[in-house]
């Protein structure tokens, strides 16, 4: 699922009963109409109904964002709990996504 696409993709792992996924559904949203598609894509998985990925992937707090890079988790772009637009942009940054 992950290695379909030929741009960094940016997970957000979130559950339905997780508060702070909410803050940070906002965020990614500001965030995914900041970034041009060619740039970065980012993708929203519920975690209940896919506990394989939360295994394979090692999502124990929520909420969890990720970078994926030619279908692999970028090392060190693991990121647990809310995080604001700035602090994401950041993080992006030093993953070597620019700041649109």
């Amino acid at each position: 699922m992950m290695n379909q696409s030929d741009v960094p993709v940016l997970v957000d792992f979130w559950a339905t009963w997780c508060g702070p996924c909410k803050l940070i559904s906002k965020v990614v949203e500001k965030a995914e109409a900041e970034y041009p598609a060619e740039q970065l894509k980012i993708v929203k998985i519920e975690v209940d109904p896919n506990p394989e990925l939360v295994e394979e992937y090692g999502v124990y707090g929520l909420p969890t964002i990720a970078l994926f890079k030619d279908g692999k988790m970028v090392d060190g772009s693991k990121r647990e709990g809310a995080i604001n637009l700035p602090k994401l942009k950041d993080h992006l940054q030093t993953l070597g996504i620019s700041s649109p």
